[in-house]
């Protein structure tokens, strides 16, 4: 897995530990302009989030939960990638002191750029 980052961007660094920790191997980038990095992978405007990762052939926009991504790996849709958007709170990487979380929607954006929902996290 390939994570562009801001370098000064905290919840991004904590995003990566998750993704370690669940078995990937991740490799980080931090870039200036991340917005030339989503137009180049095809990031849907408004589906932005603060960091964008490419793995298996797809895109993984912002905070995505692992077990997400290890199913779109195994499912292979076709597809160009999962979006979170914005930056829920409880979505991993920016994790609550209380356990809360924001009910968010990961979505899985198609090869023609629509989104439909790929799994909700937080309901």
């Amino acid at each position: 897995m390939l994570v562009h980052k801001s370098a000064t961007c905290g919840c991004c660094g904590a995003w990566v530990d998750h993704m370690r920790a669940a078995g990937f191997n991740v490799d980080v980038r931090d870039v200036d302009d991340l917005d030339s990095v989503k137009s180049q992978v095809g990031i849907p405007f408004g589906k932005g989030s603060c960091h964008t990762a490419e793995v298996g052939g797809y895109f993984v926009e912002g905070h995505v939960p692992a077990p997400d991504i290890k199913r779109l790996l195994a499912e292979k849709p076709d597809a160009k990638g999962l979006v979170v958007p914005g930056m829920p709170a409880g979505s991993p990487g920016m994790e609550m002191p209380d356990g809360r979380v924001q009910p968010y929607v990961v979505e899985l954006v198609g090869r023609d750029g629509t989104t439909s929902d790929f799994a909700r996290h937080g309901h």
